[in-house]
């Protein structure tokens, strides 16, 4: 017997919940993001002193994190810059508030 797929449509705030859930997946990105939210910004250099692990491996996080919209990054070289992204910080506290709260 043979499947065929189904196509499934999520709503956009699933879709958000989704997005926002895979960047805070991993306890380094949750460390990361408290780390800036007490910070102004910082830099990549910064993160590798309060989190012990390679820059490479902090940077893998970082772009995870970047890609979910949730921080933002400012190249001045040699380094860059990350802060966190207000905008979207506040919708994710909000997006989850509001799926907890259900």
């Amino acid at each position: 017997m043979q499947r065929t797929s189904i196509e499934i449509s999520y709503s956009p705030e699933e879709e958000l919940i989704a997005r926002y859930a895979k960047a805070l997946s991993h306890p380094v990105r949750v460390r990361i993001l408290h780390f800036l939210e007490s910070q102004a910004c910082c830099f990549t250099g910064e993160l590798t002193e309060e989190i012990p692990m390679a820059q490479s491996t902090i940077s893998q996080h970082l772009k995870e994190l970047k890609e979910a919209g949730l921080i933002q990054g400012d190249v001045m070289p040699p380094r860059v810059k990350y802060c966190i992204n207000q905008k979207a910080w506040a919708e994710a506290k909000k997006v989850f508030a509001v799926f907890f709260d259900k």
